[in-house]
């Protein structure tokens, strides 16, 4: 009950549904009530807000020092695992294996199967709980990596934990203290290593799902909104609002006294 009412409140605080809710408001204003001069600016206001959010510069300017942290893994230290962490899923049984992984979780599983390859002898961890589906995002990760080779028996689901935070829990009673290859979108990355290492673990970091566009672009794909770039905004907004809560939670278990 706790994690869905977290999710809830956190989807409500990201700029497109965050923003309706202003323009909702300032229409209520408009329509029903004297406060017309507010209404106004809040309705001005809003859609600017979602105007630049979906436009390139913007949305990886804001993307970009999430992603800076860490670069595409290239090594080839031997480990024993490679962890992928769950992200967003659906599970159909006719779809194909792939779309059943949504959003920033396909690119998750490819980067971690190309990392299994070029790593002889390593297994796969997949992460991730069952939430609302029949099977867990585990197991539906799983699925794809088979469709792509990966035998089942190099295949490990933990399919429990329902954040990273557990996810870690779960990675650690694994691991141990044995150094691993963890699989995590590259803006999720800097909260997902802050997680590991809390539980005393060794992760070397493989982000994958790189967003923010450094490369050359058209004009028009820089001064036009896109619900793509949209989305980039909102991956910002989610991670910088996770890392503080991150943050506060930490100081507050070290204020508690043991």
């Amino acid at each position: 009950m706790l994690f869905n009412l977290k999710k809830f409140i956190g989807n409500l605080m990201m700029p497109l549904p965050a923003l309706l809710l202003l323009m909702g408001l300032a229409l209520l204003l408009l329509w029903f009530t004297r406060w017309q001069k507010s209404g106004k600016v809040i309705l001005s206001l809003s859609w600017l807000l979602l105007l630049l959010l979906s436009l390139q510069p913007v949305s990886d300017r804001l993307l970009r020092p999430l992603e800076s942290d860490y670069v595409t893994y290239r090594g080839n230290t031997q480990v024993d695992y490679i962890v992928v962490l769950g992200g967003i899923y659906t599970f159909n049984p006719d779809w194909a294996p792939s779309s059943n992984l949504l959003d920033n979780s396909l690119p998750r599983v490819t980067e971690g199967v190309r990392l299994y390859l070029s790593h002889p002898g390593s297994k796969m961890v997949f992460t991730g709980g069952r939430g609302a589906s029949t099977i867990s995002n585990a197991a539906t990760a799983a699925r794809v990596a088979e469709s792509l080779g990966v035998p089942r028996r190099d295949i490990i689901t933990l399919d429990r934990p329902l954040d990273t935070e557990q996810e870690a829990a779960e990675v650690a009673e694994l691991v141990e203290q044995k150094p691993f290859i963890l699989v995590t979108s590259a803006n999720h990355m800097p909260r997902a290593m802050g997680f590991f290492e809390v539980q005393g673990l060794h992760p070397i970091p493989a982000p994958a799902n790189q967003l923010a566009i450094s490369s050359p672009l058209n004009i028009w794909e820089k001064v036009m909104p896109s619900p793509m770039f949209l989305g980039h905004s909102e991956r910002a907004v989610y991670e910088t609002l996770g890392g503080i809560w991150q943050r506060l939670k930490s100081k507050q278990e070290k204020t508690i006294p043991k």
